[in-house]
């Protein structure tokens, strides 16, 4: 009953917005008519879907009927079965659509993102890993048609990346990347393994919602920015000029590193982008659990040091661990194959939380 009165009062408003577009006072106003535009762009999915499921309820209890008549033929009355039958089934599946639409909507979900991808445990080995999940995630941005920009690099002594930070940009790029953060693990034979051992390493990756300006607001007077040579592979400087930029945001203590640009500027302007992205990302987190306790269990948290993912080399396979999923398709993976991980990720925190939205109408 409870989710029968959620979406007559969401019909109910869906027409107070209906009648408010054609309102003179909000005609003359274009600012008040996008949002009002907006507002029921965002309803009408749910009330088209609850029509639907009211005309078949309708449909349901006129062919009911139709079986309680005792003077009905035979034949109509088969008919009549097999039709509530089917009536049932489309009205579940309408009644889950509708649970899916009343969801709530993660607000970030059509944001851009920063990508930070750190190697961990392993030394070497984890940074020839960051190097191998960073060339997976540029295919996979290049089969989505999506666009990249590499914010920073850091490599090891032997080429690897100790981190890279991607900015990625696109159609709803945070809703299908956020169940990417959390912690990595490779096991396989190194290069430099003589004896052929396996190893076992770990890079971590963050996903963070890429912060507009009007999202965080940062002091100039916070910020310590200091100017050094960069360096590429191996340390060796490639740059006597000092256009490296490093940022440092005194309040939260968070520091940001930037190099690959050849000016000051532009390496401070992508440092700014990163630091607004951590700063937003930690405070939405902070705020998260202030409302509830539940953080852990909430969809698109991504805890960080969660093992989420391990790629086995000698077997050939891609474990999630989140899912109990295992697929023997290594290579696939690591050129950028990940909808089969994605979309089953995106079902299992999506049926979580309609559970959880169960458990609350019950």
């Amino acid at each position: 009953m409870q989710l029968q009165q959620e979406l007559e009062n969401l019909k109910e408003k869906y027409n107070q917005l209906t009648q408010s577009l054609a309102d003179p006072q909000n005609v003359s106003n274009p600012q008040k008519l996008k949002e009002l535009s907006k507002e029921r762009s965002d309803l009408k999915p749910v009330v088209e879907k609850y029509d639907r499921y009211q005309q078949v309820n309708k449909e349901i209890k006129e062919s009911r009927e139709l079986l309680r008549d005792s003077d009905t033929d035979p034949e109509l009355e088969k008919m009549a079965e097999k039709e509530v039958e089917e009536l049932e089934k489309k009205k579940e599946k309408l009644e889950q659509d509708l649970k899916k639409l009343l969801l709530p909507k993660d607000p970030n979900d059509e944001k851009d993102v920063i990508l930070e991808i750190r190697a961990g445990a392993g030394g070497d080995e984890a940074s020839l890993f960051a190097q191998d999940l960073s060339r997976m995630y540029s295919r996979f941005v290049e089969k989505k048609g999506w666009k990249m920009d590499v914010l920073n690099t850091s490599y090891s002594p032997i080429g690897g990346l100790k981190e890279i930070i991607l900015n990625i940009r696109g159609d709803r790029v945070y809703s299908q990347l956020k169940y990417e953060s959390g912690v990595h693990r490779v096991q396989r034979v190194p290069e430099t393994e003589t004896s052929g051992r396996i190893h076992t390493s770990t890079v971590t990756i963050a996903v963070l919602p890429e912060a507009d300006e009007v999202d965080v607001q940062i002091d100039p007077k916070e910020l310590k920015v200091e100017a050094f040579g960069a360096s590429g592979p191996g340390g060796q400087n490639v740059n006597r000029n000092y256009t490296a930029i490093r940022v440092t945001h005194e309040p939260s203590g968070s520091v940001v590193s930037c190099q690959d640009e050849k000016s000051q500027h532009r390496n401070k302007e992508k440092a700014l982008r990163i630091l607004r992205s951590r700063l937003f990302d930690r405070a939405q987190r902070e705020q998260q659990e202030q409302i509830s306790q539940e953080r852990k269990s909430k969809i698109g948290t991504g805890e960080r040091s969660e093992k989420i993912r391990t790629y086995n080399f000698p077997q050939s396979r891609v474990s999630d661990h989140r899912l109990n999923l295992t697929i023997h398709k290594l290579e696939n993976v690591l050129d950028g194959d990940l909808e089969e991980f994605i979309e089953p990720l995106i079902m299992h925190y999506q049926a979580q939380m309609l559970e959880r939205q169960e458990a609350s109408f019950s």
